[in-house]
């Protein structure tokens, strides 16, 4: 960074390039059936937290109702974010399936937790407040 530029701390800077890329991503459970209870949304964010880290990403906004999941995620120019996706809905599929098994079962079965589609949208700078706002203003299941 030039001395002349003040820092930014919404902007990321790599070896190689500066960067501010995020996503809205929306993750449906498998027959948008009413899979997901309080606690459940809790410890998947705790869950999807963990993987962003490890990608290098940040999870800046999470929420969700009882069939699907928002989340803001800002990330670098080196991750894909399909492989981003796919470990995000995998780590946590596992995991929620485990710990949750009983509940699970009674909603989901056949070993599928998310529906394998999902929905990313890119975020600019004009869009990224509006997309913060109604990420808070969505529904968080009740404990």
């Amino acid at each position: 960074m030039s001395p002349r530029w003040e820092p930014n701390p919404d902007i990321r800077t790599g070896r190689h390039c500066v960067h501010d890329l995020s996503a809205h991503l929306v993750f449906v459970t498998k027959y948008r059936r009413d899979a997901l209870t309080g606690p459940m949304l809790e410890r998947c964010e705790q869950i999807m937290k963990e993987v962003c880290e490890k990608f290098d990403c940040e999870l800046t906004e999470f929420t969700g109702e009882h069939d699907h999941v928002h989340l803001l995620v800002r990330y670098p120019p080196k991750v894909a974010l399909s492989s981003l996706v796919n470990s995000l809905k995998g780590v946590s599929a596992r995991y929620l399936r485990q710990e949750y098994s009983v509940h699970v079962r009674t909603h989901l079965w056949g070993g599928h937790f998310w529906s394998r589609s999902y929905y990313a949208g890119s975020t600019g700078d004009a869009n990224k407040a509006t997309v913060r706002t109604y990420l808070q203003s969505q529904d968080q299941t009740q404990k």
